[in-house]
């Protein structure tokens, strides 16, 4: 993705998300210039992988296949080993009408995702056979808000504003905006997107940037190169 295009959506995407009444943390507004300058005291945001996050997968097309996300909050990975501290994160996301989040699943993160406003989104789901592949015939059985909802493999679960759905790990998933862009919460167990997202394809969780513009903002995929995470 050019860094142009990157810094247009993250306009864009912003002020989305305030439109709804959701209130970013103070960091979403720092320029890159500031995170360097605060560097020696932001190592919680830079090692949790926390702020904007902006993907094509790698595949060129962002308006069909994307998402936008701004982790909010994450705990640590070594907590859920010891069963105890931070085992939380949270995430505020953008699917774009009729913009895919390819098909995945995730090996240790259980996660709710919920419909903050909007249109209504869409979620395919099927369940994992013993390897971990995609099991195309048995049906699949999810908690939609306290009660669960059963679909056949491959069955299209609706959520509408204020609906949610709990997923666990092996459950697989592909979902997308109905009718109009949709707001999306995520609330789950500590989050890893460096190896915690298994997709049906052959695609990349980030993008890589071609840089013909300076970064409006820092994407968690910028730490590494910007701040020397």
């Amino acid at each position: 993705m050019k860094r142009s295009r990157v810094n247009d959506i993250l306009r864009e995407g912003a002020g989305f998300i305030r439109s709804f009444g959701y209130a970013l943390p103070p960091f979403a507004d720092w320029t890159p210039d500031d995170m360097k300058a605060r560097r020696a005291e932001i190592g919680g945001i830079v090692d949790a992988r926390l702020g904007w996050d902006i993907t094509d997968y790698g595949v060129g097309d962002f308006p069909n296949k994307g998402l936008f996300l701004f982790t909010v909050r994450n705990g640590d990975a070594a907590a859920l080993k010891e069963g105890r501290g931070m085992l939380y994160a949270e995430k505020i996301m953008i699917s774009r009408r009729d913009q895919i989040s390819p098909m995945h699943r995730h090996v240790v993160k259980a996660e709710d995702i919920i419909n903050r406003g909007g249109g209504t989104l869409c979620i395919q789901l099927y369940a994992s056979e013993a390897d971990g592949t995609i099991d195309r015939k048995a049906p699949v059985s999810v908690p939609t808000d306290g009660i669960v909802r059963h679909f056949d493999a491959g069955g299209i679960l609706r959520l509408s504003p204020g609906e949610s759905v709990t997923l666990l790990p092996g459950v697989w998933h592909e979902f997308w905006g109905e009718g109009s862009d949709v707001l999306i919460g995520e609330v789950s167990t500590v989050n890893d997107d460096l190896t915690d997202n298994i997709f049906a394809e052959p695609i990349d969780r980030f993008s890589e940037i071609e840089e013909d513009e300076e970064p409006y903002r820092l994407l968690v995929s910028d730490y590494p190169k910007w701040l020397g995470a």
